[in-house]
């Protein structure tokens, strides 16, 4: 089974609106919704006029660009987001001030979620990939049992030894406690590389999620290509809600 999720669902009216063609298209199967953004209202009403899955885009590294409902949460958002966006590896460092911090802002976010959709995500991924962060990790701040995003998945040569290896640690630890999909690849970096004649038929055995940004150019003209949909037809396209 392939999930072809677009992200960023709400951060923008452009991003909505290049993820709602290709939902219109069939070309899509789910997308992840931001809260607190530009366009996060009319998003929910739309993703409920489309009848499509979504899942919450968690918001761990950029500011919220309508404003947070308090000001206790756009405090504890902005400390949060100045540490993860520090340096490069703020992503694997552990950080015991910010523990209440990861806990009420993934909470308020799942909140507001709820206020947009009237149900609960399908799934948890997150911007720039943050919702792995070490704080989220260890203080288990997704329930269990949730369907979350795993790492990306690169062939031998694409990263180093170390990176691999740690990616597969999270990845053992995610299995354990959430349901997840065996693959994750990046639509925009298998376009790059030339990778999509070996990510395709993974799908035909295993669940592969592809990720999608539709408001990049290259990705919304190969996602509405005759070429992809001749590949999509001939595969199980699925959701999160049924992994």
């Amino acid at each position: 089974m392939i999930i072809v999720n677009a992200d960023d669902w709400g951060r923008s009216a452009a991003e909505t609106n290049a993820a709602a063609d290709c939902i219109k298209s069939g070309r899509i199967s789910s997308v992840t919704a931001m809260v607190f953004m530009e366009d996060s209202e009319r998003a929910a009403a739309l993703a409920k006029e489309l009848a499509i899955d979504v899942g919450l885009h968690l918001n761990l590294s950029q500011p919220f660009m309508t404003g947070a409902p308090t000001a206790e949460l756009s405090e504890r958002h902005r400390r949060i987001t100045a540490f993860l966006t520090s340096n490069k590896y703020a992503l694997v460092l552990y950080n015991p001030l910010l523990r209440s911090c990861f806990e009420y802002v993934y909470t308020a976010q799942v909140q507001e979620f709820y206020r947009l959709y009237g149900r609960k995500p399908s799934h948890v991924d997150g911007h720039h990939h943050k919702h792995l962060c070490a704080n989220m990790l260890f203080d288990q701040v997704i329930p269990a049992g949730e369907r979350v995003r795993r790492n990306f998945h690169y062939w031998s040569g694409q990263k180093g030894v170390l990176n691999r290896t740690y990616r597969k640690a999270v990845d053992r630890l995610l299995a354990r406690r959430y349901r997840i999909t065996e693959y994750l690849f990046s639509l925009s970096e298998c376009l790059a590389g030339g990778h999509l004649d070996r990510v395709f038929p993974l799908a035909r055995t295993t669940t592969v999620e592809l990720m999608a940004h539709p408001v990049n150019e290259k990705e919304r003209a190969y996602l509405l290509s005759e070429e992809y949909l001749s590949v999509l037809t001939a595969l199980e396209v699925g959701t999160f809600s049924i992994l």
